[in-house]
């Protein structure tokens, strides 16, 4: 895991024994990080200060997404191999439970009050867990939205984003599970930020490398208002609360022929030293 300073933009440390690191949580009253290992299925907890290695925790299948939740105090792996969530002790680094969710989870949010929202990728709905019993609450359909990947969440007005691969961002209400409208976003939509500040949603879209920007125009009606031109496979992003930029990740596809037959983890090749962090101002 490579670690960026976003006043310099430039490179200050790295974080080693990360296999197939996805994402990454932090505990910021700990000075703690947490990266999700899909390569060794492992959680590898750092200081943030220092960037030293505090330990490593084992999860389930292949992890993904990580949170932390603040009310229930844990840190929570969804597991792509094993269609569940772990959750894990940030003071002690260690799992004290697992919750099965009966498909494969993608990104993941929380209303601040111990309940987690989680997309299901491959049933095309929206899952709410009790963080602290480990309960599922409820499951809501995200039809017309399918294969949902990334995810916000508008807290003031309890509102669900939640991108989708047919092009479709879905608003939901996150009490009744009502859907109140889907807009069409660009293809590979992958991550989803909410900016409350300028009352923006942003989908990163890594099929055609551009941002969909959503804005509520109207009492209940979102609408695209802008598209920003990125990269393709520009599909992660995150954003700085503090001056509103966003960063995505990107590199260049190699389409020279490969030397062997592609396999599943070797499907998606890129040039080496084409790795790049775009950044979007205000």
């Amino acid at each position: 895991m490579v670690v960026l300073d976003l006043e310099s933009e430039k490179v200050v440390g790295e974080i080693s024994d990360t296999p197939g690191v996805h994402g990454i949580a932090f505990v910021a009253d700990l000075n703690r990080g947490f990266t999700s290992n899909g390569g060794d299925s492992s959680v590898t907890a750092f200081d943030t200060k220092t960037l030293k290695t505090l330990g490593k925790v084992k999860a389930d299948g292949r992890p993904d997404i990580i949170y932390f939740e603040p009310v229930s105090r844990r840190v929570f792996t969804f597991n792509h191999g094993s269609n569940n969530t772990t959750a894990i002790d940030p003071d002690e680094l260690k799992a004290v439970g697992t919750l099965a969710l009966g498909g494969v989870p993608e990104l993941a949010v929380s209303d601040e009050k111990g309940h987690i929202f989680v997309n299901m990728e491959n049933t095309s709905e929206i899952i709410e867990f009790d963080a602290r019993t480990l309960k599922i609450l409820n499951r809501y359909p995200l039809a017309p939205g399918e294969e949902p990947t990334g995810l916000a969440f508008d807290r003031e007005h309890r509102r669900l984003f939640s991108t989708c691969a047919n092009r479709k961002m879905v608003v939901m209400d996150a009490d009744s599970g009502r859907v109140i409208q889907s807009v069409e976003i660009g293809p590979g939509p992958d991550g989803c930020i909410f900016d409350a500040k300028r009352n923006l949603i942003f989908s990163s879209n890594g099929g055609d490398g551009t941002v969909s920007v959503i804005r509520e125009e109207a009492p209940g009606k979102f609408e695209v208002v802008k598209t920003i031109k990125t990269q393709v496979s520009a599909k992660t992003i995150a954003m700085d609360p503090k001056t509103h930029r966003l960063y995505l990740s990107a590199a260049t596809a190699d389409t020279a022929p490969a030397a062997k037959p592609a396999t599943k983890a070797s499907r998606r090749r890129y040039v080496p030293g084409s790795f790049v962090v775009l950044v979007i101002g205000e």
